[in-house]
């Protein structure tokens, strides 16, 4: 039985009190509303993990997460953070390869497998992001680019590393945008990514590993997609923002 799991990604929002307020309301909310099993994950800043970890600390459906972690362990790389940093302050999470690290910092499926390859090392838990651009999408290339994003960030791992993962699909015409996959279209891709996975690594990993859609999804949508048989959650943007709409998308799986 894979985790269902909806993870907020607050990108470069909210100032230290701000954010500690919001993850405050989350975690009262979750208690108090959701009766399921998934898990809620916060990916903050990194100026917040450590007190959101002590936060959430005896509650066990709510996790931290970081944002994007350095491939070195250590050295003269400054403005960077490590794993093993990010691991110290309690984080369990890192989202590596989200389409903003890939568009606006150049981040290749080399490097990301080589980031990949540390935060495994520190027992932290990859959400591997992967998807199509609109130009990608219209020139029938989404298939093509999602199989080498998994063959060259992901596939290098054994099948025990590689349990470890969880994936998230965006497709990046629709981070922001306002724009939804529908939610066949959104289960097309999960259903091929899964697919994938079976041929490199076995049914039995494809069917355990949590993929995530990442693409403008609200508590409005979040049912719809959250039926489909591929959808395990959702890699959440704007929404992560607002206590009341993430809990809500939480409790699309109640």
């Amino acid at each position: 039985m894979r985790k269902k799991i909806v993870a907020g990604n607050w990108k470069m929002n909210l100032d230290y009190n701000e954010g500690l307020g919001v993850f405050s309301e989350i975690i009262n909310m979750v208690k108090d509303e959701v009766t399921g099993a998934q898990e809620a994950i916060i990916c903050s800043p990194f100026i917040h993990i450590h007190s959101l970890v002590q936060l959430a600390k005896g509650y066990h459906k709510v996790a931290v997460g970081a944002q994007n972690a350095h491939q070195a362990e250590a050295g003269a790389y400054t403005g960077e953070t490590s794993a093993r940093m990010i691991k110290s302050v309690g984080a369990a999470y890192v989202i590596l390869g989200h389409s903003e690290r890939r568009q606006y910092f150049g981040e290749s499926n080399e490097l990301l497998a080589k980031k990949t390859d540390t935060v495994l090392k520190h027992d932290l838990r990859p959400i591997f992001c992967i998807g199509e651009t609109l130009q990608e999408r219209e020139a029938n290339q989404h298939f093509d680019v999602i199989k080498a994003q998994l063959a060259e960030g992901v596939f290098h791992l054994d099948a025990a590393q590689f349990a470890k993962l969880v994936l998230a699909y965006e497709p990046v015409w629709a981070i922001g945008t306002g724009v939804t996959a529908t939610s066949a279209q959104a289960q097309e891709i999960h259903a091929f990514i899964r697919k994938e996975i079976a041929a490199q690594y076995g049914q039995e990993v494809a069917d355990n590993t949590t993929i995530l859609y990442g693409g403008s999804c609200t508590p409005k949508n979040a049912p719809e997609l959250f039926a489909q048989p591929d959808i395990d959650g959702g890699l959440i943007g704007g929404a992560s923002l607002k206590s009341r709409d993430f809990v809500d998308i939480i409790k699309a799986f109640n």
